[in-house]
């Protein structure tokens, strides 16, 4: 029987603990380029043991309803930013490390025009679009050593959709 979790805006405050949440809103830190650009500023904190940074691109298979979470996955060597390429929202799962192992999973619905980074170490789920093209630009670790961890629950978690009744980016996960 699967475990019950709360599907829960994605806010700064409630990311803070798994990462940075990155979103170009307000006025901008700095307007450069003859005045035509607004800059939002060093927005996700990079942190690397080695290795470089790199700019990857993703293309997810884009996730229907509902949504099964069998693992998670955290990268002990690096910070992990995911940045879609277009305003769709998506699925962010993560968990609390508890003693080397995830703790319980918090299922987050990432905005149109939200964009986030892990911290390292940050147990999270795949890479979860839930509308085409499901295309991301990644900045991670690009570097030599085991930099990934898995862990696969006993029990899977099932994300349900998102109802009219339970609220606005508010729903039950079962």
């Amino acid at each position: 029987m699967p475990k019950t979790l709360a599907l829960e805006s994605l806010t700064a405050e409630a990311f803070a603990p798994f990462g940075d949440l990155m979103v170009a809103k307000g006025q901008p830190d700095k307007i450069i380029n003859q005045g035509k650009c607004g800059r939002f500023h060093d927005l996700g904190k990079l942190d690397f043991d080695g290795g470089r940074a790199g700019i990857s691109l993703f293309r997810g298979e884009i996730e229907s309803f509902p949504i099964s979470v069998e693992m998670v996955e955290r990268h002990p060597d690096g910070s992990q930013a995911f940045i879609p390429m277009s305003e769709t929202e998506f699925l962010v799962i993560v968990a609390p490390d508890e003693d080397g192992v995830p703790g319980t999973p918090r299922a987050f619905l990432a905005a149109r025009g939200q964009a986030i980074n892990f911290h390292r170490g940050t147990w999270h789920g795949v890479l979860t679009p839930l509308s085409v093209p499901g295309l991301f630009a990644v900045v991670d670790r690009i570097g030599t050593g085991a930099n990934l961890e898995e862990h696969w629950f006993d029990t899977p978690y099932s994300v349900e959709a998102v109802t009219e009744d339970a609220g606005e980016g508010l729903a039950q996960v079962s």
